[in-house]
């Protein structure tokens, strides 16, 4: 029985459980410590990203993966019988990665390989990748696959809280006097993704503050809301979080811890949320971001 493939990279910050249960394939992107690189999943599981995170006064800097590891994940598939591959990536605009896929592509050979950018990051594209897993299951075809994730990264909302400033500190986005006046005042940056960029949404007063606006959000969204995620950096308080959530939505809620990816430039007690709204438009076209 032939089917189609799913590939995402390591930024999805999806859970390792749904990964096997849909037989996604993770392309894993690399982070650098210094002079040390270590490959995402394979080298460096989250715990021990932010435990070094911890004892480091440098920034992580992370890289896109080689088109060669996307070229595995392709022969992966086929080998399984795939008739055809989809690959959902995170944003265009703020990795290199997209272009690592379409690179791999091209040495698919007669594997029809079809790639969409998400325009997002985190659960914002793992949530595309699974609602595909899960339709791919169901058996709809690859040009069906390639509409459906487009239409969802047009739909896709992510909204993040910030919890610390020290990773805009490190990586010289923040004067240190900025970001030590605002830790004093326990100012929390809101940040949104739209446009394939991340932007400022706004700020918050305290923690508990900003998970309010989080919730606030969502509830603005009620009864348009598709697969809700939350995403958080090794958060104590995501429990009591997911459970102000629950009587916001009648569907599962897919809870995934971020990242050394997207860690890398959040900063841990990061949390946020992630969907699709439901009869939404394109999203507004920004330009680039960072490399």
């Amino acid at each position: 029985m032939t089917y189609v493939g799913i590939v995402t990279d390591s930024s999805c910050d999806l859970p390792e459980d749904l990964v096997a249960r849909w037989g996604i394939e993770v392309v894993p992107l690399s982070i650098r410590f210094g002079d040390e690189e270590l490959i995402d999943r394979e080298q460096l599981t989250t715990a021990e990203f932010w435990a070094r995170c911890a004892a480091s006064s440098d920034l992580p800097s992370t890289a896109a993966p080689s088109p060669g590891r996307f070229e595995e994940a392709y022969r992966r598939h086929a080998g399984r019988g795939a008739a055809g591959v989809l690959v959902v990536t995170i944003s265009g605009a703020l990795s290199a990665t997209l272009q690592s896929a379409e690179l791999a592509a091209r040495n698919a050979g007669d594997l029809d390989v079809r790639i969409v950018d998400s325009r997002t990051v985190s659960l914002g594209l793992g949530t595309i990748a699974l609602a595909c897993a899960e339709a791919a299951a169901t058996g709809t075809d690859l040009d069906a696959l390639a509409t459906l994730a487009g239409e969802l990264a047009d739909r896709t909302r992510v909204f993040g809280a910030l919890d610390t400033l020290d990773n805009l500190r490190k990586g010289g986005r923040i004067g240190n006097a900025k970001a030590l006046l605002a830790t004093a005042l326990n100012i929390k940056p809101i940040i949104e993704v739209a446009g394939g960029i991340v932007e400022q949404h706004g700020k918050q007063r305290t923690r508990s503050k900003a998970l309010t606006f989080l919730v606030d959000k969502v509830a603005s969204y009620r009864g348009r809301i598709e697969h809700l995620a939350v995403l958080h950096a090794d958060c104590s308080d995501v429990d009591a979080f997911v459970d102000r959530l629950r009587p916001l939505t009648d569907a599962d809620i897919v809870v995934g811890q971020i990242g050394p990816v997207i860690g890398a430039h959040a900063g841990r007690g990061t949390i946020g949320v992630a969907f699709q709204e439901r009869g939404a438009g394109p999203a507004p076209v920004s330009g680039p971001g960072p490399g």
